[in-house]
């Protein structure tokens, strides 16, 4: 029997990194406080989903340390591929002295990169913690977390642009 939950976690993993990646290879300004906003709102909606995964894995069992190693660590890789891309992003000034950036290819590929290594610790994490799927819940937890990291090193190159 297929199982459709990892499935759907699958289609909804494809469908949010897709519209990031979008929204990251179009050329738009570089807001004070903006550019923390979807970081921030992603990341109460991934602490939401890892409450859930781990009321979903303790059900039936008591939760090893494994699964949270993993999940802690699928969040620092989750943080160094927003350092990989943030530098990736090309930041400089607009013809009205505005700060604008616009994601590259290799921008994408990073993106890309990243959900792929996200999809498998999240298998490994849902294998590890034997019922429910905490690392499928993490994923909106961990597009804040690499997302965050790599908006805020940005607005950092842009605070440091001459002008």
């Amino acid at each position: 029997m297929r199982n459709t939950n990892n499935t759907t976690g699958l289609v909804i993993a494809v469908l949010v990194v897709a519209l990031v990646v979008r929204r990251q290879v179009r050329t738009r300004p570089v807001r004070r406080y903006g550019s923390l906003v979807a970081p921030a709102l992603l990341g109460v909606v991934g602490a939401v989903g890892i409450a859930f995964g781990i009321a979903a894995a303790v059900k039936d069992r008591p939760l090893t340390l494994l699964p949270v190693v993993l999940l802690v660590a699928s969040l620092a890789v989750a943080a160094s591929f927003g350092v990989a891309r943030a530098r990736t992003v090309r930041v400089w000034r607009g013809p009205r002295s505005e700060v604008l950036r616009k994601g590259t290819a290799a921008t994408t590929g990073l993106w890309l990169a990243s959900l792929g290594v996200h999809i498998g610790l999240a298998l490994w994490i849902d294998r590890a913690a034997g019922a429910g799927l905490l690392g499928t819940a993490s994923l909106y937890a961990y597009v804040a977390v690499g997302l965050g990291t790599q908006n805020l090193l940005v607005r950092r190159r842009a605070a440091a642009l001459p002008g």
